[in-house]
Formats: C-alpha cells, structure tokens, sequence
C-alpha cells in the first residue's frame, strides 16, 4: 500500500532530481564546447594552408594564394583536360590526345602544375603536410564533379612498400580518402598494387618513363570482382607524362574495369598523355 501524498508528487520530484542534473550536465557541455573552440580559434587562429598568413577559415587559402593558383576551368579536351586558348565546341581534343590517346577514359585536374598549386603538391609529398590533403581534395571534388558522379570507386595511384616505408604515406591515398568521405565514394586502396619499385620518375623522358613503369603494378585475381565491371576513378597528386597513370588503366582494363577516368589537383600541360 502507498501511503497518502507518497504517489505522483514524489514520483515527479524524483523524476526531476535525476533530469535537472543531466539537463544541467548538458548545458554546461555545450558551453565548454563553444568556449574551447573560441579559446582553441584565439591561441591557435587558423592559417592559410600555403603561407601561414591569418584567415577566416581553418584549412583554407588566404585570398593571395587563392588568387595564386592557375585553375584549369573550360574549355578542355574531353580526354586529357588539359586547358584550350579557345573554346571549340563540346567533346573537342587536344593535339596530344589524337597523336598519343591515353589508355583511360578522361582525365581532369584542379590547376596547372605551377606557382601555388606546385608548392602545395610538394608540401603534401615531401613536406609531410598532411593537413594539406583535405582542403586539396575539396577542390578536386569541385573539379571532378562529372567524373565522380558516376565513378563506383575510387583507386589511388599505390605506392611501393619499401617506399611507403621510407616515406610512412602515401600522398594519392591520403586524398582519395579525403575525397572518398566528401563524395561518399569507396576507396579501394589494397586493390591496385605496385610490386615493383622502380627509380624516381623525376627527368625521365616519357619513353624512358614507360619502360620503367613495366611490370610495376598489379592486380590480384581474387582483387578483380572489386573493378570488374565497374567504373573507376584514379587519384593521384599530379599527372605529368601520365605514364604512371596510363600503366595503372592498363592494369585496370585489364582486370576488367569497364570506364577508367583519373583526377588529380595538377597537371603538366606539356607533359602529353
């Protein structure tokens, strides 16, 4: 039996002893929250990624170096992407793309290989700027808005274990999965393999970059259902010749991938395909 004035009245202030502490405890997390990230923003302001000077924004380019980037924008050629002085119609190609076609599909990029947009490729692969990856594939995803829409998955251009090691990232994996997560794309990192390491690509001419790029990748047989089929979309931080690009399509078709397109933040306009 419940004795009189021991029902509903002390259920209810009980109910709200136990809530007014965690509504409490709640409020005050929020507060903390939005206290650290001012108090982090005033010891820590963010920085524009390429130079350090003051933004407004955390992981973005001051207005400088923004204005700093030679962007590739259209026209292009509808295979290699590399910039036309004039704009000649839809599905045009370049010079390059009729006397040496590329083994993928289509290829875009955010910005020449120059100026700012070097600097940052050289930071991310040689400075150990990781933070550099997220707001680089931001723009490649704005740049390879068409291809990524219809791409299934995504491959980063794979680097050699004993590379891998030597450097402990790699740089094409790093933005495939910043641009897989804003894409919502999955990344396919172990299924394009290079198991062969061969020397720096670094002043080889494009003949010599083909011969030492024979033989350097590989695909699993039991890895094939993952791009068999499938439209894939090759990452990497530049594309020069393209010779790594086009042994890594190769390998691809090979395998059975039924469109191979390839993003990457710059390209070398005279480098050909």
């Amino acid at each position: 039996m419940i004795a009189p004035g021991t029902g509903s009245p002390q259920g209810d202030a009980s109910t709200d002893s136990t809530d007014r502490p965690a509504r409490a405890s709640g409020s005050v997390r929020k507060l903390l929250s939005r206290f650290g990230h001012g108090a982090l923003s005033i010891v820590y302001p963010p920085q524009c990624i390429a130079c350090q000077a003051a933004t407004s924004d955390a992981h973005a380019l001051c207005a400088t170096c923004w204005a700093g980037i030679p962007f590739v924008s259209e026209p292009v050629c509808a295979r290699l992407g590399t910039p036309f002085a004039l704009d000649f119609g839809p599905g045009m190609l370049s010079p390059a793309a009729i006397a040496d076609p590329p083994r993928f599909d289509a290829a875009r990029a955010v910005a020449l290989h120059e100026g700012v947009a070097k600097a940052m490729v050289a930071r991310l692969k040689y400075g150990e700027r990781l933070d550099l990856a997220r707001a680089m594939a931001r723009m490649m995803v704005q740049a390879g808005g068409p291809l990524l829409a219809s791409a299934d998955v995504l491959l980063p251009v794979p680097m050699h274990r004993g590379r891998l090691w030597q450097r402990r990232y790699n740089q094409a994996a790093l933005l495939a999965n910043e641009i897989g997560l804003l894409a919502g794309k999955p990344v396919l990192l172990d299924t394009l393999r290079r198991v062969k390491r061969t020397p720096p690509q670094v002043g080889l001419t494009r003949n010599e970059r083909r011969h030492n790029l024979a033989g350097a990748f590989r695909i699993e047989p039991g890895q094939k259902p993952a791009v068999e089929g499938r439209h894939c979309l090759v990452i990497d931080d530049v594309r020069t010749t393209g010779s790594t690009l086009n042994a890594c399509a190769h390998i691809l078709r090979q395998a059975g991938a039924a469109r191979i397109d390839v993003l990457t933040f710059t390209l070398v306009p005279d480098g050909g395909a």
